[in-house]
């Protein structure tokens, strides 16, 4: 039953908005912009990250042109808010502020922390990435936020955490999508936390500049880049440590299809459709797909000795 339910991948390529593609962005961003809109959403928050200036790291280099806002920000699953790419409106209701994120499982101290408190702790800088979402479209965005490897040092894991879950908030009142029982709500995945402390692991909290728009994962959401995109839970209410690898939202409705790694590779198709290329939100061009979405460098070694790990999906 759950397989005929209607979701966002089955919608025609025409369904992307078409609009030219953005050619290049200013070389650092200045958290001024950034926090104008904040400011709406919690003065304190704003103020936190003012103090910080949020330069763009140039070591991740996309090697694509940055994808139309307008197409990264209309073009999304989020369950939680009805199974179309067009949630953005309903999304609109979602409630930011106040916000907090619980550390819990196998940590030195279970505590909820305040995204204000949180952001105090941390250097925010900008990271252009690459998306790779498992239904083969992709897109290129600016992100603002920070190291994953700083949100697994504030939560202090102990020794014996081998895996970190990601747990989306559940509101009610405004996440229509909640009412659709057959789905394992809370939205949850997890990785290693060896994957999470990854250079390449990142907690975004903006994008082109800007706070998260509700339908991209305000106020904080998880980026993982080498993986397809439902491994990068948005949201963020709760952070989980534990011993046993988790079984997450899309591997609980059908585990044939979307596993625990979810790495991306071209070479292994999904069971209903190739993954071989890819199209871009904004332009429609079909483009190669690149292996770990062209991040090898950073990501391959996590994998070097997992020959009978089915890591692909």
């Amino acid at each position: 039953m759950l397989i005929k339910i209607r979701r966002g991948w089955e919608l025609p390529e025409s369904a992307a908005t078409p609009e030219a593609v953005v050619m290049g962005r200013r070389g650092a961003l200045g958290t001024g912009a950034a926090l104008a809109g904040a400011a709406l959403l919690s003065p304190g928050l704003a103020g936190t990250a003012l103090a910080q200036a949020a330069m763009r790291n140039p070591r991740f280099q996309p090697g694509r042109d940055v994808t139309p806002e307008g197409d990264a920000t209309n073009y999304n699953n989020f369950y939680e808010f009805g199974g179309s790419k067009s949630v953005a409106s309903a999304a609109a209701r979602l409630k930011v502020n106040p916000w907090s994120v619980k550390f819990d499982g196998l940590v030195s101290q279970p505590r909820e922390i305040g995204l204000e408190d949180l952001l105090k702790q941390v250097r925010l800088e900008e990271r252009v990435l690459r998306h790779r979402c498992v239904e083969a479209w992709a897109m290129t965005v600016p992100w603002t936020g920070f190291p994953m490897s700083e949100l697994i040092r504030l939560a202090a894991p102990r020794p014996d955490a081998k895996f970190v879950v990601f747990e989306t908030a559940t509101q009610r009142d405004t996440m229509p999508g909640l009412r659709q029982a057959w789905y394992p709500w809370p939205y949850t995945d997890g990785v290693t936390v060896e994957e999470a402390r990854n250079e390449l692991a990142f907690v975004a909290t903006g994008m082109y500049g800007k706070p998260l728009p509700p339908q991209n994962g305000a106020p904080i959401r998880a980026l993982f880049p080498w993986k397809y995109g439902f491994k990068a839970p948005k949201s963020i209410v709760r952070v989980t440590f534990q011993a046993e690898r988790p079984v997450g939202y899309w591997e609980k409705l059908q585990a044939s299809e979307y596993g625990f790694w979810a790495n991306v590779n071209p070479e292994v198709a999904h069971p209903r459709w190739s993954q071989a290329s890819e199209r871009l939100l904004g332009s429609n061009e079909r483009v190669p797909t690149r292996i770990y979405n062209g991040y090898g460098e950073f990501v391959a070694p996590l994998y070097a000795n997992m020959q009978n790990e089915r890591i692909w999906y």
